[in-house]
């Protein structure tokens, strides 16, 4: 069980990980342990979150959504393979969190009579500007 909230849980069928070498730091080690992990989380199928948060949470994901509907995330920024693991699992959960905050609604609001006044005088220079740089006409 993986917990994102008091309220919320990701089941363990719900993530699968996987090990590989990593490309990272290791030294001598580097090509005998696999310390990098790729987390895979069924997100598309998860029971747990609903349609408004599953769609808030692709967009989040960007990239790593594959087209079956699962996020993966690639970690292999430490030596060691339980840390990568825990580091996976805060991004997942941290993305998911950000996921459940509905978006604040946009209220609409006038401009006000200074901004409307300080626009249509910024226009009116700015022509003054352009019909000054015309050509200049016999006045006789």
């Amino acid at each position: 069980m993986l917990h994102i909230t008091e309220t919320l849980a990701i089941a363990d069928w719900e993530l699968s990980e996987s090990f590989m070498r990593s490309s990272g730091p290791g030294g001598q080690n580097v090509n005998k342990v696999s310390t990098a992990v790729e987390l895979r989380f069924e997100a598309d199928r998860s029971p747990h979150l609903s349609p408004s948060v599953k769609a808030r949470l692709k967009k989040l994901a960007g990239r790593r959504w594959t087209v079956e509907g699962a996020i993966v995330l690639q970690v292999e920024d430490t030596r060691s393979q339980v840390r990568n693991r825990e580091i996976a699992r805060d991004r997942l959960v941290e993305m998911i969190r950000a996921a459940l905050v509905p978006p604040k609604r946009r209220i609409a609001t006038k401009p006000t009579l200074g901004s409307q006044r300080r626009r249509v005088a910024a226009k009116t220079a700015r022509g003054e500007v352009k019909v000054l740089r015309g050509k200049i006409g016999d006045e006789e």
